[in-house]
């Protein structure tokens, strides 16, 4: 399943919108087949969240954000992952 990082513009949002939206996030993933949630990572100074996500195709990461009411600015395919460890 091919991974992708999903640059979101989000401006700057409380912990409790955070809570709210990735919610509203979890239900909608739980109707969709093969579209999984791994990890976000929220940047308050750029009002940016990047999210991790496996998913068969960039259209069904769109597919999910505009269901969840969410944006998706820029979807990148992940085509390797590297670690400090691989090189030591």
């Amino acid at each position: 399943m091919p991974r992708y990082i999903i640059e979101r513009n989000v401006g700057h949002v409380s912990m409790a919108e955070l809570e709210a939206v990735s919610r509203r996030s979890i239900e909608v993933l739980d109707t969709m087949e093969g579209v999984v949630w791994i990890k976000s990572y929220v940047s308050e100074a750029e009002g940016k969240v990047f999210c991790e996500y496996d998913a068969p195709s960039p259209e069904a990461i769109r597919e999910h954000a505009r269901l969840a009411g969410l944006p998706a600015d820029n979807i990148s395919e992940v085509k390797m992952e590297i670690s400090p460890d691989m090189f030591r």
